[in-house]
């Protein structure tokens, strides 16, 4: 098992140095653990004073250990082997980690894409249960994906009941519903946000049924919490919140780099965390996940903080700024909510709330109701429809190629591409690989999220952060669309209006949106992997080589 640990250097060590006294003298660790919702100032006090049960959730959640083995069990008795969950952002990103570490498998359908879903469903619901995920209980995408099951589960002569579990918060319209129609329902602590929510039914009810011990989890995550609690210079969470929010200049862009963790896709769950609760009031941090030998490392800049997921702290010396964390997964998700909360309050910044995701939901359901034109393309150029912010590309662009470049073009010094795939992530895995040529190409760094999840993640961040980003959109269209039994539209049409809705109000907030539309997946995702590499390298990728 990963000892925990942490080592700094460079610019972070200096912030820990400087901030970690003042931490412990203003009991900032001790007020935490105490739920003190007075630390983040008088304007974020009603917010953090119903979001901080996190710090001491484990009885009430060791509490849901029989209950859920019970449920797996009576699954099982009805050949039930396949989990698949339905949620988005703090409802999905947890689970996935906490399965994908445990080597169990769950089926996370976190998209509106319908070829995507499709392909979930059409691996048979015979021997398949549905996890309904949403802390509001009105997430359009989890509705969605519910409302198709159940008539799944009908239409092959299955009683949905038997087979559709739900966990959300108590009260919410998900619960009554669900208990009306004979689910299985379990409900979280209500004052836990839903980034902070992996230790709570959202993390262990689907990790649990798939066949985590999470027994375990838990109790390597509350040995870890008390060492957060104390008031003390070797506290690792106020070194790490004072690395993460304590640089000056801030380094506001964070460089993962997963270096034999034994944690599989930690970052992804921490992108989340981090993004969404820092990315407000013109400031914040941007995570950015990347592999080893990718720009990002190779080539590190005076806004990167590096920071490597290890399994134990090592002896290297590091000529660039960076951190160093180990330790098993359950110690590490508690280490990194303390460390974010403690970085929003060197950052002077409420890390429960997110006052600009709502802003794309509204975009979404107004484009959902009027059902506009779908607007003309600037140019096709091959398998690809061209579609930009006006202004955004020359009149002689003629190419993806052309379309990119000016993109990129924009970038600032302090700047960042945010590549958004609003498409299949399970049959379409080579859009990823997009990531780090652009980083290359670009002299910048490059983030990559799958639309619409991201929208629960890193959307905060777009438009509540710094104004410095730059909008790469990929959608698709599909040879197959699925009804939403009870709603007036289909998946493809909610996933092309929450790709539009959230263009629209990036544009409106003067940021450049480049969107790329797929009308044949196979080929044009074969055609912009070479129009990618066509790119010409950008003045600040040349200075940087």
């Amino acid at each position: 098992m990963a000892s925990l640990g942490f080592k700094a250097s460079g610019a972070a060590q200096v912030a820990v140095e400087n901030n970690v006294p003042h931490l412990v003298a203003d009991q900032v660790a001790s007020k935490i653990a105490a739920k003190d919702a007075t630390l983040w100032g008088a304007e974020a006090e009603s917010e953090a004073s119903i979001r901080l049960g996190w710090v001491d959730l484990f009885e009430a959640s060791r509490a849901l250990v029989p209950l859920i083995e019970q449920t797996r069990a009576e699954l099982a008795s009805r050949g039930v082997d396949r989990i698949v969950l339905a949620g988005m952002g703090g409802s999905s990103l947890a689970p996935e980690v906490i399965t994908k570490t445990a080597g169990v498998e769950l089926h996370v359908l976190d998209s509106t894409d319908p070829g995507m879903v499709a392909s979930v469903l059409e691996a048979g619901v015979e021997r398949t249960a549905l996890v309904v995920s949403s802390k509001s209980g009105s997430t359009v995408e989890t509705d969605s994906q519910r409302r198709i099951f159940e008539k799944y589960y009908a239409d092959a002569g299955i009683n949905p009941a038997e087979r559709i579990i739900v966990v959300t918060d108590p009260g919410s319209p998900l619960e009554s519903s669900a208990r009306e129609a004979g689910y299985r329902v379990f409900v979280a602590d209500p004052t836990v946000g839903g980034r902070y929510s992996a230790l709570t039914a959202f993390g262990l009810v689907p990790s649990g049924l798939a066949g985590v011990d999470i027994d375990s989890l838990l109790n390597d995550a509350e040995a870890a919490s008390k060492q957060f609690a104390a008031d003390t210079e070797d506290n690792l969470a106020l070194q790490l919140g004072a690395a993460l929010g304590g640089t000056r200049p801030l380094r506001d862009k964070l460089i993962f780099e997963d270096q034999g963790s034994g944690i599989v896709g930690f970052a992804d769950w921490a992108e989340q965390l981090i993004a969404e609760s820092t990315g407000k009031e013109g400031t914040g941090l941007l995570p950015v996940v990347v592999q080893a030998g990718d720009p990002e490392v190779t080539t590190p800049q005076d806004d990167f903080l590096e920071i490597k997921l290890v399994s134990s702290i090592t002896a290297t010396e590091y000529t660039a700024t960076t951190v160093e964390v180990s330790g098993n997964l359950g110690a590490q998700m508690v280490l990194w909510e303390y460390a974010t909360v403690i970085a929003s309050y060197l950052l002077d910044i409420n890390p429960f709330d997110q006052p600009d995701v709502e802003s794309a939901k509204i975009a979404t359901r107004g484009l959902l109701e009027s059902r506009p034109a779908v607007e003309a393309p600037l140019f096709t150029d091959g398998s690809i429809e061209v579609r930009a912010t006006a202004g955004l590309l020359p009149a002689e662009a003629s190419s993806v190629e052309d379309a990119i470049s000016a993109l990129l073009g924009e970038l600032s010094v302090s700047g960042y591409l945010a590549v958004q795939a609003y498409t299949d992530r399970l049959n379409l895995p080579a859009l990823a690989g997009l990531r780090s040529v652009l980083a290359g190409i670009s002299g910048r760094p490059v983030t990559f999220g799958w639309g619409p999840r991201f929208l629960h993640s890193t959307g905060q961040f777009h438009k509540g952060g710094p104004a410095v980003g730059v909008f790469l959109q990929i959608t698709a269209s599909s040879d197959t669309d699925l009804e939403i039994p009870g709603l007036p539209f289909t998946l493809g049409q909610l996933i092309n209006a929450q790709a539009t809705g959230d263009a629209s109000v990036l544009t409106e907030l003067g940021q450049p949106v480049l969107r790329l539309h797929l009308t044949d997946r196979t080929a044009a995702v074969s055609q912009l992997a070479s129009a990618v590499a066509a790119v010409q390298p950008t003045q600040a990728a040349q200075a940087s080589s």
